[in-house]
């Protein structure tokens, strides 16, 4: 098995800016001004629904006036993210609350390990596609 070969249609400079824009904008929406309310809120069989939308709205307020700043033609990546990041976070959130996933739980470190490779994931394809456009 091997990789494709790499192809120079991405411009490595805006592909590291986008990436580090948007790494940005993940540790200040997920981490910074995430509460306690909505990390855990987001995550419980019921009442998930606000928690989860206040968070994601979050990322949306951060990421676009960053974008809007940089090149306001990528406006709609940060709807994109949105609805990415709320779904990446319900998944998440089902998996804890029917599995019982708490900081206890064996499963707990390993979920929010692929949580952030989803989100960081996300954040490549858009730099991706920012830079290549």
């Amino acid at each position: 098995m091997s990789f494709p070969p790499l192809s120079s249609a991405v411009p490595v400079e805006a592909l590291i800016g986008w990436m580090l824009l948007l790494t940005f904008k993940h540790i200040i929406a997920d981490f910074v001004l995430q509460t306690a309310w909505m990390a855990h809120g987001k995550d419980q069989k019921h009442g998930w629904a606000l928690p989860l939308l206040v968070h994601c709205l979050i990322h949306l307020a951060v990421a676009l006036p960053l974008i809007l700043i940089v090149a306001p033609k990528f406006w709609f990546v940060a709807l994109i993210d949105f609805v990415i990041h709320i779904t990446i976070d319900r998944a998440k959130g089902l998996v804890s609350a029917n599995f019982g996933v708490n900081q206890e739980h064996p499963w707990f470190w390993t979920l929010i390990g692929v949580d952030q490779a989803l989100h960081h994931l996300t954040g490549f394809g858009l730099s991706i596609f920012m830079a290549a456009n």
